[in-house]
């Protein structure tokens, strides 16, 4: 066997379609592409939404609202909710680091406190952010507070 005499075996590979190559090609013409428009000029692509004519559903619906880019999204927490959680996971300190531990939160989540319910007992808080009612209630307690930046 030679490299310069192997070839596909036969039948293997076909000639390709020549299109557009004058009318004896049987492909000339239109090329197969139907007759004149956009869709049969080379380039051609559908606009994403494109619904043939009728009105794109995202014309047709109204906008509504807006999404503020400034937005700080926090993970809030009662102090009755807090209350539960201590007797729960039996927490010495409620901070992310011991939320994220016990699957509470995410580990980049932001932790607010809310002053509704009444806190039992005495415990150290290291949160990003609190409430007014919420940090007296705490002092009142004889808890600490921390707050993270």
């Amino acid at each position: 066997m030679k490299l310069h005499t192997i070839r596909p075996a036969k039948g293997a590979t076909h000639k390709e379609k020549r299109l557009g190559r004058g009318e004896a090609s049987g492909k000339g013409g239109t090329s197969t592409k139907g007759n004149k428009g956009g869709q049969s000029r080379a380039g051609y692509q559908r606009k994403m939404a494109h619904e043939g004519g009728q009105m794109p559903i995202q014309r047709r619906l109204p906008k509504r609202g807006f999404k503020n880019i400034n937005r700080i999204e926090y993970n809030v927490f009662n102090l009755g909710q807090i209350d539960h959680l201590i007797e729960k996971y039996e927490i010495k300190e409620f901070s992310p680091e011991n939320l994220y531990i016990n699957g509470l939160i995410s580990q980049t989540a932001l932790v607010k406190v809310l002053g509704n319910g009444e806190l039992k007992s005495k415990i150290a808080f290291k949160v990003n952010a609190i409430s007014a009612k919420a940090k007296a209630a705490i002092e009142e307690a004889g808890g600490t507070i921390e707050i993270l930046k």
